[in-house]
Parts: structure tokens; C-alpha cells; sequence
């Protein structure tokens, strides 16, 4: 016998908008769940019959391959995804789209599945997947909401074709999914041989770069750059980080300013590393930048952007905190030590690290993109900064263990050198001053919140 799983949800948008955005590429991509690690293995389609997916899951140390086949498309009110091959003994899954008044709908789920291992799987299956199946779906509607929410700000507008170096890295993946689901081409910028028409060629260690393929692009957003946090900053690390950020952007501007038809804007990642260590102070984007590696490195960084502006293309350089995603980055690499009940502050405790949730930070480079007011520099950080500690003691509240076990600081820089005091041991406190005269809604400025959207641990 089959366990049957529903979920129903009411979102204030027209059934047909939510069915768009599932019926556009990469849907799936923003419906994935961030504590769980997917790699997708290859599409075809949306959520038409006969289109499909394969994806992969990690379930501890083993990786387990989904495919599903669509089928049962119903124009703006339901389709159907069965496993062909996966977990589940047999799973089928209808998404249906019920109208309620002009601008409202249910989302509902109905989920038919059978648990692997015969009878004791059917006794036991069921108890354990309801709760996991619960928490993917309330995230799963909150995302979409969330979405449909921003998208609805710039809605009326045409689509635009929007290219993107770094595609494939923690932010740049999402944010093609993001822009994609709102109905923009995306054109991610590749190092190999491109094997789809958007993709666009460049080598920016070569300065080489396909310039003709920007020709009628609208917007370029440029993400791609060596991790400042993959390693100990040797020489060799330190001229890796510079080259690709700075000699990366530099290729690019000059390439657009260029072109006879140049994109509308070009929106550039920087850091809040701009502003240096300095305590207590707080740091707005009027604030003078600071001293070391990071801001020379980030100073630099902005001004290769010279040649684009110089052109007429409207540039925005957007200086980017902590970014919080259970896929990687300080989030990432402090999750299994604060599972096993190891984890507490680092140091003092005392530095301040100015974070942003994921999903805000897409908002903004869209925000960037279609605010025509913005330009120059603007803090992607959440207007709630907080203390190495205070970070420690939420993250372990959220997973429900202790924070008890500091790392010394004498340990970090033996570990990590340099690189460990810049960005572990000190920090800064800066504000998102300019966005928030803009009208910019976080919709995730509180940390303990963030934590529990990514991690999937809503409140009790």
C-alpha cells in the first residue's frame, strides 16, 4: 500500500504566475532544499509531459540518482513528476495550482509513495519521511512566495538577456535560477569551449574574452573570482586572489566598452574586506576604505571597473558580507563542527561579522540591475550585523546544542597565518546604509531566522 503525503498552501499571487515560474528553466534548481547537497546530472525541459530530470542526493556518505518523467501538464493548473529511478520503491508527485479569487491560490502537493524494504520499509518508511517531507515543502513554499514577491516588484517589464560570470559558484548558480524563473535570459560566461548557444567564452587569466557575444546583452553581472578563504595567503595565493579579481575585471570593462550596443549596466561583486578591521566602528559605504590585503585588494578591485563606467554603463558595485548558505563558505566548513556539539566562538568573540542571507543578496544584484537610481558602491549585508559570539551561540541554538568548545586565536593563526587573522580573528560592522534608502526589503535580516530558513529548522 502506497502512503499518501499533502501539503496546501495560500499565496496572494494568480495561479497562472506561480505555474509560470515552475514552467521556466532551472525551477527546480531554486526548489532544492540548501541543507541537503544535489548535483543535478542533466534536464531536458521544464514541466511539459515527457520532459524530465536527473539529479543526484547525498545521503551521508553515499550519493543516490533520481530521474523523473513528467507527465499530466495541465496548462496553469497542475503537473505530475514520477520517479523512474531513485529512494522511493515507487513515488508520484502532482503540484496542483487551485485558484482562489482573481489573486490568490492554493498550492498543494499530493504525494503518492511507496518506502523501500518491503513491509518493515512500509512500517517504518512513512514515519520517517513525513517530518523530512514537511520541512522541504514548507521551505519550498516560503522560497516560492519569497520569489514571486520580488519578481513582482519589476513585473511589466520585458525580459532581459543578463550575463553572468562565476555561473556556476555558491552565488552565481542561484542567481541564474533566480533571474531564469523570473523570465530573464541568462548567458553564463565559461572558461571551456561553450557547448549551448548562451554560453559566452572567456579566459581572464589570457585576457581573452568572446566580445562579440555581448552584442545586444542588457546587463552583465560579474561574480568570478579566486576565494580569498582557500588557504593560507602564500605569494602565490595572494597574486592568484589579486589577478582574478582585478586583471578579471579589467578584461571584462574593457571588452563592454567596446561594443556598439553596450549592456545597460555592468553590477560587480566586491567585499565588505574594502573597509578593513576597525572594532566597534560602524561602517557605512561613506566610510573611508581600511588598510591591508583585503582593502587594497577590493580598491583595486572597483576601480578595474574604470573603463565600462568611463564608456556610459551605469555600474554597481555591490560589497558583500558573510554570505550564509549551508553549501559552502563560513556556513558550510562550521556546520559539521557545531552538529557534533564541538563548535563555539573564535578568539575573543568579539569580532563582528557582517553576514547576509542568500536569497537577499539575489534580490539586490536585482535590484542593482533594474534601479536605474543605483550606482557606485553598496553594502549586501544585513542591517544586523553581529559578534563572532553571537553567531556561535545562534548557529547552536538553531541545531539544539552546545557552543561551550572556543578556538584560541593562538590556533587559528598557527593554522591559517595571515589569512586567519584578516578573516577570522577581526571583522567589521558595516551597515547596508544606500540600499536601504532605496526601499530594499530584506526579507531575512535577522540572523537566527536565516538560519533556521537555510537549515530547514523553522520555529517550534
Amino acid at each position: 500500500m502506497m502512503a499518501i503525503f499533502e501539503h496546501r498552501t495560500r499565496l496572494p499571487f494568480p495561479a497562472a504566475t506561480a505555474f509560470a515560474w515552475h514552467d521556466r528553466p532551472r525551477a527546480f534548481e531554486r526548489l532544492a532544499p540548501p541543507w541537503r547537497t544535489m548535483r543535478m546530472v542533466a534536464t531536458h525541459g521544464t514541466i511539459r509531459d515527457g520532459d524530465w530530470t536527473r539529479f543526484r542526493l547525498k545521503a551521508g556518505p553515499l550519493w543516490l540518482e533520481w530521474h523523473a518523467m513528467l507527465h499530466g501538464f495541465v496548462q496553469d493548473r497542475q503537473f505530475t513528476d514520477v520517479q523512474v529511478k531513485g529512494p522511493f520503491a515507487r513515488w508520484r508527485h502532482t503540484h496542483r495550482f487551485t485558484p482562489d479569487g482573481p489573486d490568490g491560490f492554493f498550492m498543494e502537493e499530493h504525494i503518492e509513495y511507496e518506502p523501500p524494504g518491503g513491509a518493515v520499509g512500509r512500517l517504518l518508511g512513512a514515519r520517517l519521511a513525513e517530518p523530512e517531507l514537511r520541512r522541504l515543502f514548507a521551505f519550498r513554499h516560503r522560497r516560492l512566495h519569497e520569489d514571486l514577491r520580488r519578481h513582482a516588484l519589476w513585473a511589466g517589464r520585458p525580459p532581459w538577456r543578463i550575463a553572468i560570470s562565476g555561473a556556476s559558484g555558491l552565488v552565481g548558480s542561484q542567481l541564474a535560477a533566480f533571474l531564469a524563473t523570473g523570465g530573464h535570459d541568462v548567458f553564463p560566461l565559461v572558461r571551456r569551449a561553450p557547448r549551448t548557444p548562451r554560453e559566452i567564452r572567456w579566459n581572464p587569466e589570457q585576457a581573452e574574452i568572446d566580445a562579440a557575444a555581448f552584442e545586444g546583452i542588457d546587463a552583465v553581472v560579474h561574480l568570478a573570482g579566486e576565494s580569498v578563504a582557500a588557504g593560507r595567503w602564500t605569494p602565490s595565493q595572494r597574486a592568484r586572489i589579486r589577478t582574478s579579481r582585478i586583471d578579471g575585471t579589467r578584461t571584462l570593462a574593457q571588452a563592454l566598452s567596446r561594443l556598439r550596443r553596450p549592456p545597460r549596466v555592468l553590477v560587480c561583486a566586491s567585499a565588505v574586506g574594502f573597509y578593513g578591521s576597525r572594532g566597534d566602528e560602524i561602517l557605512t559605504e561613506e566610510s573611508a576604505p581600511g588598510a591591508g590585503f583585503l582593502p587594497e585588494t577590493a580598491l583595486a578591485w572597483e576601480a578595474a571597473s574604470g573603463p565600462a563606467c568611463r564608456a556610459g554603463i551605469r555600474i554597481v558595485h555591490l560589497r558583500i558580507g558573510v554570505v550564509l548558505t549551508p553549501q559552502g563558505g563560513m556556513l558550510g566548513r562550521l556546520l559539521p563542527i557545531f552538529r557534533l556539539g564541538l563548535g563555539g566562538r573564535t578568539g575573543t568573540g568579539r569580532q563582528w561579522i557582517s553576514w547576509v542571507a542568500l536569497d537577499d543578496l539575489l534580490a539586490m544584484i536585482q535590484y542593482a540591475l533594474f534601479d536605474e537610481s543605483m550606482r557606485g558602491p553598496y553594502n549586501a549585508t544585513s542591517p544586523h550585523p553581529v559578534t563572532n559570539a553571537d553567531f556561535a551561540r545562534t548557529l547552536a541554538r538553531v541545531l539544539r546544542r552546545p557552543a561551550l568548545l572556543p578556538v584560541p586565536s593562538a590556533a587559528i593563526r598557527a593554522a591559517f597565518g595571515e589569512m586567519g587573522r584578516e578573516l577570522i580573528l577581526e571583522g567589521n560592522r558595516v551597515l547596508p546604509a544606500r540600499l536601504q534608502s532605496t526601499g530594499f526589503e530584506h526579507f531575512h535580516a535577522d540572523l537566527e531566522g536565516a538560519l533556521r530558513f537555510v537549515l530547514g529548522r523553522p520555529r517550534t
